[in-house]
């Protein structure tokens, strides 16, 4: 395997642990119509749930569920992670290897593949599932293949902020039957949010460096900048990179962040140039925080990164007992006040198939770099840049 070739594939790996993303049906606010379909294009706040429930996913396919589904696998972890916030963990059958960082995950049963984590059709089908949440990551050919075998699947849309991570958190709600969970959660990571922006507002902002495998980098118009800038951060490629882009050395060195931002997966980053001659590197202006808060759009993911992020690159700005437990915020909450701290989840058993160490309470460090992983609707452009290359 050349160079190239292992690059694309360890980005592609990271890629799939990373970009589950969100969905946007078709209409537009709540619309029930005389056979009772109830549209599951929503953002917010409602509570009760309605079948039979209709949307339309990624693929420009409506998804019909007479009832509540039971039987729910997911094909990547920010949709496992959704389903375990809105309270319907105990519908999941069938997770990807990289969602076992979720407790109870490992009991249910594995439904990826050897190498690189991709879903088996095999045992998918195997699950018998009601519902297959699968991310923007998952290939269109696995979704073809599964609905061919007669299994019925909702691939989502892609995620661009965090207002798609709310929308994909109250649609999968509505398709589960946990629009109560989905409404309480998003009321949990808006609240949050809405602390970390409030307690960086009048703070100086520090242009953050967001490295990934392979030389690229994250830019504009991401759910990972949206969370660095409600942190109070901007990111140092704003107005020039968009998206998740390959960059070179020169670039690196030239952008000179005020912080370096890390997932706590690949701990040798700094070491390694260009990032070594970075004068944030140099002076441990760096944060870590878990890659799975970093890199999965999903409300647990949002508020641990925001929090974490929040406390590290604007330092003395806020701190964890600032900002609010889940069991004190509700749906009807707009500007929820500070409390004690209250453990907002249990404890992620990790195993030797997460790419990412858990912990029940998300930490940051400052002197200790990691890697983070890319979205996974690059993959595709990564391999003909490369393969370009290679011609």
């Amino acid at each position: 395997m050349s160079d190239q070739t292992t690059v694309v594939a360890v980005v592609l790996v990271a890629v799939l642990a990373v970009a589950p993303t969100t969905a946007v049906a078709g209409g537009v606010g709540t619309a029930t119509t005389d056979s009772g379909v109830v549209s599951a294009d929503h953002t917010g706040t409602e509570t009760a749930c309605e079948f039979p429930v209709t949307a339309t996913d990624a693929t420009g396919t409506e998804v019909t569920l007479s009832e509540r589904p039971e039987r729910v696998t997911t094909l990547q972890p920010s949709a496992a992670q959704t389903m375990w916030e809105i309270g319907g963990r105990d519908q999941v059958v069938g997770v990807s290897k990289f969602a076992t960082y979720l407790d109870g995950a490992g009991e249910r049963r594995n439904v990826s593949t050897g190498g690189f984590g991709g879903a088996s059709i095999e045992k998918v089908v195997g699950t018998e599932p009601d519902l297959v949440l699968a991310p923007n990551s998952v290939r269109n050919e696995t979704v073809t293949s599964l609905r061919e075998a007669g299994v019925r699947v909702f691939k989502f849309e892609p995620a661009a902020d965090i207002t798609d991570v709310r929308e994909k958190t109250t649609l999968t709600g509505k398709l589960t039957g946990n629009c109560a969970g989905a409404a309480e959660t998003n009321a949990w990571m808006d609240a949050n949010v809405e602390t970390a922006r409030e307690a960086t507002a009048d703070r100086e902002r520090a242009t953050v460096l967001y490295p990934l495998s392979g030389g690229f980098v994250v830019g504009e118009e991401t759910f990972i900048t949206q969370m660095i800038r409600a942190a109070g951060g901007e990111n140092v490629f704003r107005g020039e990179i968009t998206g998740y882009k390959q960059v070179n050395d020169e670039v690196i060195l030239t952008s000179q962040p005020d912080v370096v931002l890390f997932g706590d997966t690949t701990a040798s980053l700094s070491g390694e140039q260009p990032y070594d001659q970075l004068a944030a590197v140099q002076n441990n202006r760096t944060v870590v925080v878990n890659t799975n808060w970093l890199n999965q759009p999903a409300p647990r993911s949002v508020v641990f990164a925001v929090r974490n992020l929040s406390t590290g690159v604007v330092p003395n700005a806020t701190s964890e007992t600032a900002f609010p437990a889940r069991e004190a915020v509700s749906v009807e909450t707009e500007t929820p006040t500070a409390t004690e701290a209250v453990p907002d989840t249990e404890t992620p058993t990790a195993t030797e198939t997460a790419p990412d160490t858990e912990t029940s309470e998300p930490t940051t460090t400052t002197n200790t770099p990691g890697f983070g992983a890319v979205i996974a609707l690059v993959a595709v452009a990564i391999a003909g840049l490369l393969g370009r290359r290679r011609d």
